[in-house]
């Protein structure tokens, strides 16, 4: 079971808060860690922009990546958001099967 790490800058705890919160309990997300304090450096429409941030650290299957995305592109402030995934290479079969587990998509009644 591989699975994906997947970044998002927030612009501040309750945004951060409200997506993290959002996508585990959609079942988008078997885990997101949130950490505050993240400075941002990057170039937006020509300038150098400087931001405090909070990052979300979001695990998930890859099954779940187009729904994620779309998900995080529908509550986030920011006119471009970041949705970055990285697959994992490996990890702890036990975590790994339970980010599966958790992500799974539940049968319609």
């Amino acid at each position: 079971m591989n699975a994906l790490l997947c970044l998002c800058a927030c612009p501040d705890r309750d945004v951060a808060a409200r997506i993290a919160d959002t996508l585990v309990g959609e079942r988008l997300a078997a885990c997101v860690n949130v950490l505050p304090g993240v400075r941002s450096v990057y170039r937006w429409q020509d300038t150098v922009e400087h931001d405090d941030e909070v990052l979300l650290l979001i695990k998930t299957a890859p099954a779940r990546l187009d729904a994620l995305t779309a998900r995080i592109v529908a509550l986030h402030p920011y006119e471009l958001p970041e949705v970055l995934a990285v697959e994992s290479a490996g990890g702890l079969p036990a975590y790994l099967d339970w980010i599966a587990q958790e992500t799974r998509v539940e049968p319609q009644p």
